[in-house]
């Protein structure tokens, strides 16, 4: 299998486990309806930690645009193979999200909530405010490509490292997830969000593509922050990468807080 099968398929089953935890809990009369966002991030978790045993041992299961891009970024990964392995996670996705349609084929009928069935598909925000959604996305694949660089750093019984990265998605959704549902990954979102605009989901609305951007630019910016991060100050390596992400990352907190100051000054008067 090649490398970009792998991603193509670590990545379909990634979405089809966590995008059918979600379809399980949001969808009308499915028998997991309303077991709530406990659940949701323990079936992610595990869909990661699935996809990457699927994956692992050949393309070593980036499975994650933001990864490729945060080890690349600092070396730990060829730009000559970057193309490949994006492309098969963005067709993973797609696929996976297909499947998850199929899966639940009667239950679209059965749910109005046209919100529900889209975050079946892709994330949205708990309260809309472009500036600090992006800076949840950013922090929370921070988090993720830190960690998967710490785990990395450990040695552990052969054939563990899957769980504890599971482990480490169910961490971040349960303590990080609550504002956007934790894309995390430009992937996970873009890809089941194109599966949500082209199939025939009864009922369905639009597929806020006015969002779309800030589950795709966030994951990016946290992922390849986290990268150089890790690589300032662990490998003591601290180039005008670190400089120049830290700027860009301090420029984005710092209009999230004054658009926030701007808002709450508005709500009082």
């Amino acid at each position: 299998m090649s490398e970009f099968a792998a991603e193509l398929l670590g990545t379909m089953i990634l979405i089809i486990l966590g995008a059918g935890v979600v379809a399980g809990t949001e969808l009308k009369k499915s028998k997991a309806a309303g077991a709530g966002w406990v659940l949701v991030t323990i079936g992610w978790g595990l869909g990661v930690t699935m996809g990457v045993y699927a994956a692992g041992n050949i393309s070593d299961a980036h499975l994650n645009p933001a990864v490729t891009l945060g080890f690349a970024a600092i070396g730990e990964f060829p730009w000559a193979k970057v193309p490949a392995y994006i492309s098969g996670q963005i067709l993973g996705a797609i696929i996976g999200a297909m499947i998850v349609y199929f899966q639940y084929l009667p239950h679209w009928r059965e749910t109005e909530d046209k919100g529900a069935k889209l975050g079946v598909f892709a994330t949205g925000p708990a309260v809309r405010s472009y500036p600090s959604n992006l800076v949840s996305e950013i922090i929370g694949t921070f988090v993720l490509v830190m960690g998967l660089l710490f785990i990395g750093a450990n040695e552990f019984t052969e054939g563990l490292n899957p769980a504890v990265v599971g482990l480490l998605i169910v961490a971040i959704g349960m303590s990080l997830g609550g504002p956007t549902g934790y894309a995390i990954n430009p992937a996970r979102d873009l890809g089941p969000r194109i599966a949500h605009a082209i199939l025939p989901i009864t009922g369905k609305g639009g597929s806020d593509w006015s969002y779309s951007p800030i589950p795709v630019i966030g994951p990016i910016i946290g992922g390849v922050y986290g990268a150089v991060f890790y690589h300032a100050f662990f490998d003591g390596n601290m180039g005008a990468s670190f400089w120049i992400m830290s700027a860009v990352v301090a420029i984005i907190l710092a209009t999230a807080f004054v658009t926030e100051q701007h808002r709450d000054k508005h709500a009082v008067s």
